[in-house]
């Protein structure tokens, strides 16, 4: 089940492309159901706190009628900001499964672990090698990058 759930995020991600958004999508679990699906809406709400992850703990909290998702597994497509970081340990979110490093900005082991740290709760964190949740980020700053020479 763990991989396609994070080729449902990849489905997330794939949608945050097509919108000109970074190309990020999450899914939370329970039980093995979906529970929420999201991807990066930072450009499009004008909100630098519209990350994917953020967006599917709002959603399943809503849901679920708590913020409390103890129970619940995480699949993002990209390892999770110091910001998600944060939301995730504070939701008490049990699992999270990622696809893709982030050497620039990753909190689960890329530039530092917050969840290493001794908070009052642990997350399992999964680091499930997936190239297409690599390479769908490597076309879109490509993409980024030739649309802003072809400005010049």
């Amino acid at each position: 089940m763990t991989q396609q759930f994070l080729d449902l995020a990849y489905k997330e991600a794939q949608k945050a492309f097509l919108k000109n958004e970074v190309p990020v999508g999450a899914i939370l679990t329970k039980d093995n159901k979906i529970i929420a699906r999201a991807h990066n809406l930072i450009e499009t709400k004008q909100d630098t706190t519209a990350h994917a992850e953020l967006l599917v703990i709002q959603k399943a909290s809503k849901k679920l009628k708590t913020w409390r998702l103890q129970d619940c597994t995480l699949y993002t497509t990209l390892e999770p900001c110091p910001m998600c970081a944060g939301a995730i340990i504070q939701a008490r979110i049990k699992n999270v499964v990622f696809g893709a490093h982030d050497t620039k900005g990753g909190a689960a082991g890329s530039v530092l672990n917050l969840f290493e740290n001794k908070f009052n709760h642990q997350v399992i964190v999964t680091y499930l090698n997936d190239p297409k949740c690599s390479y769908i980020l490597k076309d879109f700053f490509t993409h980024i990058r030739r649309s802003k020479t072809n400005l010049l």
